[in-house]
């Protein structure tokens, strides 16, 4: 039957509404699902395109994991979508052995080392997963990279400032491809923030302002035997050498100057990495520091509760303070119970954000679509799948090594500024200390490394 050119055209434009109908009914429920506005989900879907499936064996890269910590894991298992999990490193041989159980497929157990540096010995690893403690970031990091892997590093990136520029350097000069694991820049509610505040939405930023958990407070605490299953010394790496206690090492390290920056550079390396997206600038010119609550003698010793304040070139205050049960801005928590986020403040009102909600003033600030030639923001949606998309291109991830450096570096600084008492004088094109007490910072900018564990340990 031969259809006439009108019925063509009404079968068209059902075709057409229907298929419209459904697309807003997707974005609708999506924009409910997230908490995003409508018009930011119409935009993402409408600019998405197929994800590229790997369909051979050979496509997909070998993967090995150091650090077998709950991180370590969680993010070897997210890669696992992506590679083909070959072997795991930890220096505590009872991790080393959960993790091999855990990623064991069809019968193939991932093979097990001690030293990473044997890990990366084997040709068929491509990826390399650096889920350590922060003191040891650096050195497994520049490892893998003269060894020509790629690269998902934890965050911080680093234990120091002058670690970063190593790493930066490192991986500008063998094209590696490191994606840093602040995967906040890949979940849709900071980008739409961020967005909106360097499109002006609240008028000229003034202020940003970051709650962090506080971190813990405890101590003295004592010495005992080391568990036969570690080799401490090694876990131990370029820190100073001391006795074993359960509080210093695996989930408690970040409370300890030595391996750590306390929350300033656990939540912190989240949390300002967002600051600086949307402030848009690499960092900022002054820094001071105030602690809250002194450490404990014998005890944790970074800073469990305080405020810090980075001013920037253009003006802009970026304030970062710890949160307890009823210091959230306002007294009120957020409505999936996180009591950290950020807020970007202007003339015309704020934007909240954090992992569970995207909020504002005035709801308008959200519901307004950015208009036509707006700057938009590296756009990534799964921050792992980018990273392997990278490898694949050889583009440059949402969170390169630089990303990673220069968030580190304002945690870093943050953390000198209340360690010394000093108000801070930072430039951070040239990434380093000017005007008053330049000379005596600029000895914080790195630590000495206990032999054998230094740079030389690499090789």
């Amino acid at each position: 039957m031969k259809i006439q050119s009108s019925e063509k055209h009404s079968m068209q434009s059902s075709r057409t509404y229907i298929s419209r109908r459904s697309f807003l009914k997707r974005c609708s429920l999506a924009a409910a699902a997230a908490g995003l506005p409508l018009w930011f989900v119409e935009r993402e879907l409408s600019a998405a395109t197929p994800t590229v499936t790997r369909l051979s064996p050979n496509d997909r890269p070998g993967i090995g994991l150091v650090g077998c910590g709950g991180q370590g894991r969680y993010d070897t298992s997210n890669a696992g979508r992506f590679g083909e999990i070959l072997a795991v490193c930890d220096v505590d041989s009872s991790h080393a052995e959960a993790a091999a159980k855990q990623f064991t497929k069809s019968g193939k157990v991932p093979t097990k080392y001690g030293d990473f540096r044997k890990l990366l010995q084997r040709p068929d690893i491509q990826v390399i997963v650096t889920g350590t403690p922060d003191h040891w970031h650096t050195l497994v990091n520049l490892a893998a990279i003269q060894a020509g892997k790629d690269i998902y590093g934890e965050k911080p990136l680093t234990l120091t400032i002058d670690e970063g520029r190593h790493v930066v350097s490192a991986v500008r000069q063998h094209g590696t491809v490191f994606q840093t694991g602040s995967q906040q820049r890949s979940d849709p509610r900071f980008r739409l923030a961020c967005e909106l505040v360097r499109n002006g939405r609240l008028g000229k930023l003034k202020e940003v302002r970051v709650w962090l958990p506080a971190g813990l407070r405890g101590g003295p605490f004592k010495p005992v035997p080391v568990p036969s299953s570690l080799n401490w010394n090694f876990w131990l790496g370029q820190a100073p050498k001391t006795a074993y206690m359960p509080q210093r090492c695996h989930l408690y390290f970040r409370y300890w100057y030595d391996y750590a920056g306390g929350t300033m550079t656990d939540w912190g390396a989240h949390h300002n990495d967002i600051a600086l997206w949307g402030i848009g600038l690499p960092g900022p010119v002054e820094i001071e520091g105030k602690p809250l609550a002194q450490p404990i003698p014998g005890g944790y010793t970074a800073f469990s509760e305080y405020e810090v304040k980075f001013t920037y070139s253009n003006g802009v205050i970026h304030r970062v303070h710890t949160t307890t049960a009823d210091n959230i801005y306002g007294g009120v928590a957020d409505p999936k119970g996180q009591r950290n986020g950020i807020r970007f403040e202007g003339p015309e009102g704020w934007i909240w954000v954090n992992r569970g909600s995207l909020r504002a003033s005035d709801p308008a600030l959200l519901r307004t679509p950015l208009p036509e030639g707006a700057l938009r923001l590296y756009v990534s949606n799964d921050h792992m799948g980018n990273f392997f998309e990278c490898v694949r291109t050889r583009k440059a991830p949402i969170c390169e090594a630089e990303v990673g450096q220069r968030a580190a570096t304002v945690c870093h600084l943050g953390n000198i500024a209340l360690r010394t008492g000093w108000t801070l004088h930072w430039d951070p094109d040239e990434q380093q200390f000017v005007g008053e007490n330049a000379k005596e910072a600029s000895a914080w900018l790195s630590r000495h490394m206990r032999q054998p564990y230094n740079y030389g340990f690499i090789g």
